[in-house]
């Protein structure tokens, strides 16, 4: 793999991954949305190339670099006050779908898209490629439909497909309102981050293993696959924010039980990544807590 393509470059996943590719010697074409005000997320690098196109212009999008793999990471309206919004999130059906016929364009080989836990709903054991599909938000049924078709256009053009189910990936460049940052930044200030009981089974994974998996899939993975992406251990949620509290602020308590859960709060979220060990001889590297401690020595 010499080149790759990735969409949503300027993302915690997609920086991560054009990082990686760039330390590998691979050239990286990202395509960022003209407004980014994340450019600064990504490497520098006489390897990396950025072309400006917002999601909705991938079908007009033409380039002169040619790639091997392309990353579909793009996503519009990700928040959870739109991931509901169901109008735009059939929209991203298309622009993946668009994303295909981009790589096809730029002579890809293979398309990786980048699929969601939430494609399974509410499962109560470790999440595999065959774990039947009950998605049951906006954004889980489109991020299942855009796979599904995405893989039937991949077969129609000839291009090798894989679609990469991610569970809860953390890193530096993590949103500030994601569970781990709040409660970081919470300790760092010197105040008693309000939580749920935090009784939840969850499955953490660094966003530099999360680029690792992805080049791996890029060279071996299986064609057609879906593979869940995460560490594939699963720890009580509170056990997770034990450690951030050790390591960043061991004197201050945290206020488990302050806020309610949501509704249809899954409370089981752990990748079985046997078979993508299998596959490609990907494993995680990084403990949790050692990638606490990269957030909180960048901080």
């Amino acid at each position: 793999m010499k080149s790759i393509a990735i969409t949503g470059a300027t993302s915690m996943i997609g920086a991560a991954l054009a990082r990686r590719a760039v330390k590998e010697g691979i050239q990286v074409l990202c395509v960022v949305r003209k407004d980014s005000a994340r450019l600064d997320n990504l490497p520098k690098s006489d390897l990396m190339k950025i072309e400006y196109c917002n999601v909705n212009e991938y079908s007009h999008l033409t380039a002169d670099m040619r790639c091997d793999v392309f990353y579909h990471l793009a996503w519009d309206k990700t928040s959870v006050t739109t991931r509901g919004d169901v109008g735009t999130q059939a929209m991203n059906i298309q622009y993946t779908l668009d994303a295909v016929h981009l790589a096809n364009r730029l002579g890809c080989r293979k398309f990786i898209g980048a699929g969601s836990q939430a494609e399974y709903g509410l499962v109560a054991e470790p999440l595999k490629s065959g774990t039947p599909a009950n998605p049951q938000s906006g954004y889980g049924v489109a991020k299942y439909a855009a796979g599904k078709l995405s893989r039937l256009l991949c077969a129609e053009l000839n291009m090798q497909f894989n679609w990469m189910r991610i569970l809860s990936i953390f890193g530096p460049l993590d949103g500030p309102h994601t569970l781990i940052m709040y409660t970081i930044n919470e300790l760092r200030a010197g105040r008693q981050p309000e939580l749920t009981k935090c009784e939840q089974i969850w499955d953490y994974l660094y966003c530099d293993d999360a680029a690792k998996a992805l080049l791996a899939v890029g060279e071996k993975g299986i064609d057609g696959k879906t593979y869940p992406l995460g560490s594939g251990n699963g720890r009580k949620l509170s056990e997770y924010l034990e450690s951030i509290k050790n390591i960043a602020a061991p004197d201050i308590t945290l206020q488990f039980g302050k806020k309610e859960y949501y509704p249809h709060q899954p409370m089981y979220l752990c990748a079985d990544i046997s078979e993508l060990t299998a596959d490609t001889g990907w494993k995680p590297e990084l403990s949790f807590e050692e990638g606490i401690k990269k957030i909180a020595a960048g901080l």
